[in-house]
């Protein structure tokens, strides 16, 4: 049974197989040509954590493949309120084909994984987001900037941080982080990144300097300052996080013609300037589209997994 929980677990030459099937899958529908490679099979997605593009994307992507997806809040099962997880887990992977858990801690997801019976699928916990980084990726090779790619990423320590962390190490590309003084990633996560970039050939640095990280930079990105359950931290974020904002000088640092992506929302004037949000609306509304034809693809590739 293979999850899809970080990609640590994964090898490069399988999420780069995961990116292929994607980009295959969407070719074909931009062609007219929908393949339902999971007919009468369901989805079942737990949100702790609302999302516009998590539930669209996902269920959309289901029903594009021939089978169903089941949209499942704290409001409507009882995971949190009494029944423990190992037993939600037990009874909703006994029923559906496979799960995705858009959700707070990430060791609910970890748990939620270890009874199922099929697939699980991280839409988000607080420590990684997996799924936009393929959507992320499949949008550089789109663009032609994936070989030798310098990326920055300029922002908060957060689960996007970490998944850059990741994805780079796995792949072997150059990653510079740049956070603000005690928003820093995780430590362990940094350190396990590190060590598997040996073996890769991955370049990653952090820094508290985000012109240090940008200089040359062929891909920008970054993320909203306060997270989801972090509002009532965001009028102190945005004082701590002063000299951040990517903007047009920020911008003219980096690599000409560098590509600039964010995962949305995108909150203007403050992580990303109205300027060069819109001045590269396409790429990043490419990559926000992206999530829908990157998770076809792993929802493709996990079932074949499992048929193995």
């Amino acid at each position: 049974m293979r999850h899809f929980l970080t990609l640590k677990d994964f090898t490069k030459e399988e999420i780069l197989e995961i990116i292929d099937t994607g980009l295959q899958i969407k070719k074909d529908l931009k062609a007219g040509i929908y393949k339902e490679e999971l007919k009468y099979q369901t989805l079942a997605m737990i949100f702790e954590k609302s999302s516009t593009r998590t539930r669209v994307s996902f269920e959309t992507g289901m029903f594009q493949l021939g089978g169903h997806a089941l949209f499942l809040s704290n409001r409507d099962i009882h995971l949190g309120r009494g029944e423990p997880i190992k037993d939600t887990s037990r009874v909703i992977s006994s029923m559906c084909n496979m799960v995705m858990i858009r959700t707070f801690e990430h060791t609910m997801i970890e748990e939620f994984a270890k009874y199922s019976k099929v697939p699980v699928i991280n839409g988000l916990t607080d420590t990684y987001h997996p799924v936009q980084l393929l959507a992320d990726y499949m949008t550089m090779v789109e663009y032609g900037v994936n070989e030798n790619a310098v990326v920055a990423y300029i922002g908060d320590g957060n689960n996007m941080t970490h998944s850059w962390l990741m994805l780079a190490a796995k792949l072997g590309f150059n990653l510079r982080i740049a956070t603000p003084k005690g928003y820093e990633v995780d430590s362990d996560i940094l350190a396990d990144a590190m060590k598997t970039a040996k073996k890769s050939g991955a370049v990653i640095t952090v820094t508290n300097n985000p012109k240090e990280a940008i200089r040359s930079a062929t891909i920008v990105t970054t993320d909203t300052w306060a997270s989801m359950g972090q509002e009532d931290e965001k009028e102190k974020r945005v004082k701590d996080f002063a000299g951040f904002m990517v903007d047009d000088l920020m911008m003219c640092l980096a690599a000409k013609n560098a590509k600039f992506l964010h995962c949305l929302p995108a909150y203007r004037e403050q992580e990303v300037s109205e300027s060069v949000l819109e001045g590269h609306a396409q790429i990043v509304f490419d990559e926000a589209e992206n999530r829908l034809h990157a998770q076809k693809g792993l929802m493709v590739w996990l079932d074949k997994q499992r048929a193995k």
